[in-house]
């Protein structure tokens, strides 16, 4: 288009001489001279000023100018038709036919002669008015249509002349020309009537040109529509036309009959009534049906695969739907049917979204399980799916997404390179944000090093920071992905409400607690407490409403902070966070009910203690806090793993004390927790006789090395030096130490393993939560990473200055890497899931190496806590699986229930999932899905899971429940403890189970039955359990949910030393008392029991042969017991009246050590004991239950 130009400069050489600055000056400044060159003016696209280009411009090439011209042409043919029918309507044959000037005749038709009259059809009566009318519209088009051809072409005039469009222009303008020069022919006939043709024609060329010029893409379904339309139009308006012309020589047809005979005959009607006399007009007819027949079939077939691909691409959403209708936009790489099913559920479970649309952005065709799904009618009419790119412009404008609400960017996990899939959502996100930067952007991202790309988008998930920590918690706060699950799920907490089983009914009753705000001023909640402390308004709104008050934010400061201690004073413009069944809008108070009801029914109900237990005196108080203490177990269960120790009196525990006041106001001087870090210091100081001298010194700081950019910083325990990348092999002695297992190197505390395929930075959050500072040094855990890749040394120089923590290659479906890495001497066992098995052919076998791995190990080790990660949550089912096991085969019965109920949540009864035994990151997409409702929801999670650490802000921790902590009997005598003593909030309680035998059969043969089953009458389960030391123990530390022996008639030395021979003598004996139905039973379960018993001496002595082999001692497998008859559930905010049983472990939010620490000028303890002791007991039994 634009020529090219030369210039040249000629300068003399003096002046090239000289400096640039002086020579500037001085052209300046000279005035003009010979030598100076003037300056030259270049004008480009001198090609484009040529009048025809301007006229190319006008017509053609401008987007708006060649629509008014379009549209100005289709005007014309459109007029030039009406006048034809004008003319035919006008028009009276009885007058008489001929040419202008010429004398009339009248034609009539004989049906008997086979001649036909030409005249009629040559000549037609057109008025003067109407000839000059028709002669200015054709001149018009003739010259119109001669300056397109002009402007068009290109070299080949006969291309231009033999087209279509040019010949029926000709055909019907140029006539009329001639008619101006020669009168006579005014009155011939012309067939206008095919500019019907043209103005079809100029109506397609005019819809492209619209859609050019309002920057759309044109519907090809819309414009194919309309092109059949418009060609059926075409087709009857030429027959009716033709036919009646025609007819003018034969039977002279009206209009309005012609057209009577075109629909009857295109429609194969065919009534005969009306015909065609004379052979022209039949000709016509067949003429005309052979076009239908062609053109026809092939607009049709056209359309037919336009609406397929339709279906495919989904369309549009309109824009009047998206400026008076709320939408949302999901864009994700490839969509299942359990992602879309996880979304809507989560996203319709909130009534205000209700009337909001879901518009899918997905660049694959649909699955044909979508399809099915969107076809239901809850779906049909609110989402919508649109095959298209969220990197095209055009398919952003298709979904609307400058309108939406908000826009969720999904990555595929189940991709291989999920680094790869990163990227693509990287680049998803800065489209979506280009595109429409007012939109809000909800992205998840999978690994924590691309984290900061996005840092931009509202709301950002990353999924290995969140699994990896989750997966951490669960090794101390047993069930951690339970409780985190289950919280970020939104359920009205009807799930089980119809099981015979009282666990059950409890446990889905308790699931439907989540996480609500409330602006304290505007709460009835809490409104009553403001200028209290936190604890105290926690544990009375807890007390009389039921809710758990876990955190609060300012209003001057964005940061929400968990439990913030009780030298926190709530404020009316403070915004609390509580865990409740449903929001307080939502709820119903009756407060005249509640005044009464603690003085009357609870009394009667055995939970107020008599009045001489309820008398408390300043100094039973003072040691009742003095004695108490907070012993970490031996195995971290927990962040405190704190065990609240029974006070005594004089050194005698004759009497129940009583439970301390919760202070409306703290004192400066209390530290209830008595200064978490000095204790530590101090214990780390004096070190045990056993520890001995060589014991490390650990500092607390920052980890100086972060493998990626983005992490938290988190004070935790480090080596005062770092530790050489040697010493980190677990298997491999160095220079520094020669210790080649597990076993040498004297761990105090059971180890925590890990299994994965690389050292992913992801795998930096599993350490951190775990080495964090208000971890008491004797509860950290030794961490060995068993890994099928060596790992770089990036990933080395961030982990070595971590204390006890360890790698070692190898694979968990290998039991001699088992063995060396030390997993007798574990409590927990992580299992990570592959990136190489998270996509397979058929997609739900990706977990299958997992699970039969798992499987495995489950069976050699039946002691070990086994924490497995899936891919697809519906496989959960398939771990720890019993074929012949009736208990499961119930709750795989309530599941199916449960699911057809409509709950977002069936898969939660499933025994591997409420004991914490099995996570998958998928759970957690509802944590995004909730944040477009509560924005919080992802800090309060980061929080809980230790990946940020806000100044102030507590975290999460456990404490267990032993036999020496049952005087509490209740859980909301155990909030006022904790909240009065030490300051901390309990969230809820994992507890652990046996199962019951649902038979007839008598106890003593219960006893000896190795299969157990649970299957409760609706009773409570304190009833029908009987004592405590049926249940099954939880050892120390985190080995929660261990069968301790007594009940298990495996580990009988009878059953062990007789044969099968004796079991049968002895089944056969039987009780005589017993029925036949109950001896059959018993004899089956005590085969299987010897069987059971056979296998697992069996796979015992495999182990045992392999650590031979390996050099490894055999003694500690041995102290391995089987516990396959416990089961564990998480209770989430039980009500106050909840009695405590041994072996729970309660949830806490503890508060900042380091906030106390910071206040605090004196020693904890005495500070402690003094502020408590100077308590006024008339106000400590107000507050006493």
């Amino acid at each position: 288009m634009g020529g090219s130009f030369q210039f040249h400069c000629e300068q003399s050489p003096s002046t090239c001489r000289e400096p640039s600055r002086h020579r500037g000056r001085q052209l300046l400044s000279l005035p003009y001279s010979p030598w100076r060159k003037p300056r030259v003016q270049v004008e480009f696209y001198v090609n484009e000023n040529t009048f025809k280009e301007r006229l190319k411009l006008f017509f053609i090439k401008n987007q708006r100018s060649s629509l008014r011209i379009r549209l100005f042409n289709f005007s014309l043919k459109l007029l030039t038709c009406l006048l034809y029918i004008v003319r035919v309507l006008l028009e009276d044959p009885a007058l008489g036919i001929g040419c202008w000037g010429c004398p009339k005749h009248n034609y009539t038709f004989n049906g008997s002669s086979s001649e036909i009259n030409w005249a009629p059809i040559l000549w037609v009566e057109r008025k003067m008015a109407l000839w000059m009318t028709q002669v200015i519209v054709a001149i018009i088009s003739f010259l119109e249509t001669m300056l397109l051809i002009y402007l068009s072409y290109k070299g080949n005039i006969w291309e231009q002349i033999f087209r279509v469009s040019f010949i029926l222009e000709m055909i019907t303008t140029l006539p009329f020309i001639i008619t101006i020069f020669w009168p006579p022919l005014r009155n011939l006939f012309i067939p206008v009537f095919l500019n019907c043709w043209l103005a079809k024609h100029a109506l397609e060329n005019m819809i492209n040109d619209f859609h050019r010029a309002i920057l759309r893409t044109q519907s090809a379904m819309f414009n194919q529509v309309l092109i059949l339309f418009c060609t059926l139009l075409c087709l009857v308006f030429t027959g009716t036309c033709g036919i009646q012309h025609l007819e003018r020589a034969g039977e002279n047809l009206s209009l309005l009959t012609s057209f009577y005979f075109c629909i009857v005959t295109f429609s194969t009607v065919g009534y005969g009534d009306v015909t065609p006399k004379i052979w022209p007009s039949q000709l016509l007819v067949v003429i005309m049906i052979c076009v239908a027949l062609v053109v026809l079939p092939l607009q049709f077939e056209e359309l037919v695969y336009l609406w397929m691909e339709r279906q495919k691409s989904g369309g549009n959403y309109s824009r009047h739907r998206a400026q008076t209708e709320r939408h949302v936009v999901l864009c994700v790489s490839s969509l299942k049917v359990d992602l879309l099913m996880d979304f809507l559920n989560e996203f319709y479970a909130h009534p205000r979204l209700q009337d909001y649309y879901v518009v899918i952005l997905c660049p694959t065709e649909m699955d044909i399980q979508v399809r099915r799904v969107l076809q239901i009618p809850l779906w049909s009419q609110r989402v919508i799916y649109l095959q298209g790119s969220a990197l095209k412009d055009q398919d952003l404008m298709r979904a609307k997404m400058d309108n939406g609400e908000a826009c969720f960017i999904l990555s595929s996990r189940n991709e291989v390179d999920r680094t790869a899939a990163d990227h693509q959502t990287i680049l998803r996100a800065w489209a979506v944000k280009d595109f429409a930067p007012n939109c809000p952007l909800y992205v998840q991202i999978l690994k924590p090093e691309n984290k900061f790309h996005v840092k931009f988008a509202d709301h950002v998930v990353c999924e290995e920071e969140c699994k990896f920590a989750m997966l951490a918690l669960n090794c101390i706060c047993p069930a951690t992905s339970t409780l985190i699950t289950l919280l970020v799920h939104t359920s009205r907490g009807q799930e089980g409400q119809e099981s015979p089983e009282q666990w059950q009914r409890m446990y889905g009753r308790c699931s439907g607690n989540e996480v609500y705000h409330i602006r304290m001023g505007d709460s009835k909640f809490f409104r009553e407490y403001e200028g209290k402390s936190f604890t105290y308004a926690a544990f009375h709104a807890h007390k009389k409403y039921g809710v758990c008050l876990m955190g609060l934010k300012r209003e001057e400061d964005e940061s929400i902070l968990l439990n913030p201690g009780p030298r926190h004073t709530l404020a009316a413009s403070d915004t609390c966070f509580y865990i409740n069944i449903t929001k307080e809008e939502h709820s119903a108070l009756t407060f005249a009910q509640a005044e009464k009801r603690p003085r009357g029914a609870l009394a009667g109900r055995g939970l107020r203690p008599p009045v001489h237990r309820a008398i408390a005196s300043v100094g039973t108080v003072a040691m009742d806090l003095q004695n108490t203490e907070f012993q970490p177990s031996q195995s971290g269960g927990g962040g405190g793993g704190g065990k609240l120790t029974l006070p005594t009196e004089n050194g005698s525990g004759s009497r129940r004390p009583s439970i301390a006041p919760v202070l409306e106001l703290a004192d400066s001087s209390a530290l209830l927790p008595c200064d978490l870090l000095s204790d530590q210091s101090e214990d780390e100081a004096t070190p045990s006789e056993e520890e001995g001298l060589s014991v490390v010194e650990y500092v607390k700081g920052y980890p100086p090395n972060s493998p990626y950019i983005g992490s938290s910083p988190t004070l935790c325990h480090l080596l005062p030096v770092k530790a050489p990348f040697c010493c980190l092999r677990l298997d491999k002695g160095c220079k520094h130490n020669s210790h080649e297992d597990a076993k040498a190197y004297g761990f105090k505390n059971k180890l925590i393993i890990v299994s994965a395929e690389t050292a992913g930075n992801g795998l930096y959050n599993f350490i951190v939560p775990l080495r964090a500072y208000y971890r008491s040094r004797k509860e950290l855990n030794p961490i060995v990473l068993l890994l099928d890749n060596k790992p770089d040394h990036h990933f080395l120089e961030a982990i070595c200055c971590f204390p006890m923590v360890y790698y070692m290659e190898g694979s968990v479906d290998n039991l001699d890497s088992l063995l060396q890495c030390g997993i007798i001497y574990a409590d927990n066992l992580v299992v990570v899931d592959k990136e190489s098995t998270m996509s397979a052919e058929e997609d739900y076998m990706a977990d299958a190496k997992t699970i039969v791995n798992v499987q495995t190990m489950f069976r050699l080790f039946p002691s070990l806590s086994i924490t497995t990660e899936l891919t697809h949550p519906s496989n959960m089912r398939f771990m720890q699986f019993r074929a012949k096991d009736s208990y499961s085969l119930a709750l795989s019965k309530l599941e199916k229930r449960e699911r057809e109920n409509g709950s977002n949540l069936a898969f939660m009864f499933r025994l591997p999932f409420a004991a914490g035994r099995v996570f998958s990151i998928s759970m957690l997409d509802t944590l995004l899905y909730q944040s477009f409702v509560k924005d919080y929801m992802i800090t309060i999670t980061r929080l809980l899971l230790g990946l940020d650490t806000t100044p102030g802000s507590g975290y999460l921790c456990a404490m267990k429940i032993g036999e020496d902590d049952l005087w509490i009997r209740t859980y909301g005598r155990l909030f006022q403890k904790l909240c009065s003593s030490s300051a901390e909030i309990p969230v809820g309680i994992y507890r652990t189970e046996c199962h019951v035998f649902s038979t007839s059969e008598p106890h003593e043969l219960r006893a000896q039955s190795q299969i157990s089953v649970n299957v409760e009458d609706g009773e409570d389960t304190r009833e029908v359990k009987g004592p405590w030391h049926a249940r099954a123990g939880t050892g120390t530390g985190s080995t929660h949910g261990r069968h301790a022996g007594g009940g298990d008639p495996a580990q009988h030395p009878l059953l062990r030393r007789k044969s099968l021979q004796w079991a049968r003598r002895l089944s056969r004996r039987g009780p005589k008392h017993a029925g036949k139905a109950v001896a059959t039973e018993w004899i089956s379960q005590q085969r299987l029991s010897l069987f059971r018993r056979s296998e697992r001496q069996e796979l015992s002595e495999l182990v045992k042969n392999r650590m031979k082999h390996l050099g490894l001692p055999t003694t500690g497998y041995d102290e391995m017991n089987d516990h396959q008859n416990t089961f564990s559930y998480v209770l989430i905010n039980p009500p106050p009246d909840t009695r405590l049983e041994p072996n729970d472990i309660v949830y806490l939010i503890r508060s900042d050590p380091l906030a106390h620490v910071a206040g605090s000028t004196q020693n904890p303890k005495s500070s402690c004991s003094n502020k408590l002791s100077s308590c006024n007991p008339e106000t400590r039994d107000e507050t006493q239950l």
